[in-house]
């Protein structure tokens, strides 16, 4: 009996649910008898509307510039960036990294050796970062798309060649295939100056340039200058075993997390592993702050346009007081009437999020795949760069909802102290 008893109350709560759930429907869409009424719905579900496809249009703007900056960082950084703890050149002739050559997953192993040097052309100096690499470095990055000028060649009929970035040849006025050859100064080891002949103390190297790359990053267009590796390593003075860092190509397929951590125990502690996101960690670190702090500006004006939601629901309690009067007479509890009016403004936040996501989604989606909005003349890419993801989207619609049950509640729960007096049966 018990049993059935408490079936039977179950079934009767539904049904009280889904009538006030049809009561509450029938309410946001039928005429009041204040006009006023309807005007006020209508505004807090466009401002909800407004409000969730300005959030996401942002958003997705906002993913569009992190996906071409990290294109950008794609072409120039390695799968895996392998450096010493311990200094800043370390000796490859050693057991663990010959199990690191051969380990399932390596696809490409570079060596890489690189160093500050002083940069000179026909009377033009500037500091850069001499970056030697070995023969299979373009096979590993995709260096050969950021090219502008000439190619990526470091070996030419005269001897070694450069590859500078476009930062770097602005600077000097270098061009690819100048009859006049770029000067590399590198201070020698262990060497003291001499006061009276400093240029001793500097050893120099001659080379030409054959090509211009632009990753459209200032760390790397106005510092970079490739080389041979093996230039790099006499120029400082190093034998060809000791290397500076060593970057990986993972195979097709191959989990590059697990690749990682298997290179990480063969080196141990003394050898930092990276991958593409640690490389640029704190880049992609203030890439999702920024995101963050616009989503909270974003969402903090959302939640004043959904603000208009109390007057509408306070405008509606009032208007409906006979109502109520009668579903209290009629055998509602509370709790009923409250969630009637509950639902009715969490209906008027969702509808208006359904419709505002419908609309930015199709502009999103529009500018993401025709590109309406253009960037103009001299920018990387032409078009506006927007990326719709879907996790943004249940992100902006459970803001939205949220926001809109918890100003709801305040209106609806002014019923708890209500109870039917004579003067509401009098009224009925």
């Amino acid at each position: 009996m018990q049993n059935q008893e408490k079936k039977q109350q179950w079934y009767t709560r539904i049904r009280q649910y889904v009538w006030s759930l049809f009561v509450a429907q029938r309410y946001l869409f039928s005429k009041k008898s204040h006009n006023t009424i309807n005007i006020i719905s209508i505004v807090s579900m466009c401002g909800v509307a407004v409000g969730s496809m300005a959030l996401i249009c942002v958003l997705s703007v906002l993913n569009g510039f992190e996906e071409m900056v990290q294109n950008s960082f794609t072409s120039f950084d390695p799968d895996l960036k392998i450096t010493s703890q311990q200094g800043r050149v370390f000796d490859l002739d050693t057991e663990g990294w010959e199990k690191v050559r051969i380990l399932d997953g390596v696809e490409l192993f570079s060596e890489i050796f690189s160093g500050n040097v002083l940069v000179g052309f026909n009377g033009r100096q500037t500091p850069a970062t001499v970056k030697g690499v070995s023969d299979n470095y373009a096979q590993l990055t995709g260096i050969k798309t950021l090219m502008i000028d000439g190619s990526f060649t470091l070996r030419g009929g005269a001897g070694s060649t450069a590859v500078v970035g476009v930062g770097v040849a602005n600077t000097l006025s270098l061009g690819v295939d100048f009859v006049s050859p770029v000067a590399l100064y590198v201070p020698k080891r262990n060497v003291k100056v001499n006061l009276t002949r400093p240029e001793t103390a500097f050893r120099q190297h001659y080379l030409y340039a054959s090509g211009v790359f632009a990753a459209n990053q200032p760390e790397y267009d106005d510092e970079i200058v490739f080389v041979p590796i093996e230039l790099a390593q006499e120029l400082f003075d190093y034998s060809f075993s000791e290397v500076s860092s060593v970057e990986i190509k993972v195979k097709s397929g191959s989990q590059i997390e697990k690749v990682e951590e298997k290179i990480q125990a063969i080196l141990g502690d003394s050898f930092t592993v990276q991958n593409r996101y640690e490389q640029q960690a704190d880049f992609y670190r203030i890439l999702q702050i920024e995101k963050w702090i616009t989503f909270l500006i974003l969402a903090f004006i959302l939640l004043i346009a959904t603000c208009n939601i109390i007057g509408s629901l306070s405008m509606l309690m009032i208007n409906k007081q006979q109502d109520i009067a009668l579903f209290f007479y009629l055998g509602a509890d509370t709790k009923i009437v409250q969630f009637l009016f509950l639902l009715e403004g969490w209906m008027i936040s969702v509808y208006g999020a359904v419709v505002g996501l419908a609309v930015g989604i199709t502009l999103c989606l529009i500018q993401q795949y025709v590109g309406i909005i253009k960037m103009g003349e001299g920018f990387i890419v032409e078009n506006y760069p927007v990326v719709l993801e879907l996790g943004d989207v249940f992100l902006v619609f459970f803001t939205v909802v949220i926001l809109g049950f918890l100003l709801a509640s305040y209106p609806a729960s002014v019923l708890r102290k209500h109870r039917v007096t004579k003067d509401d049966k009098e009224k009925m």
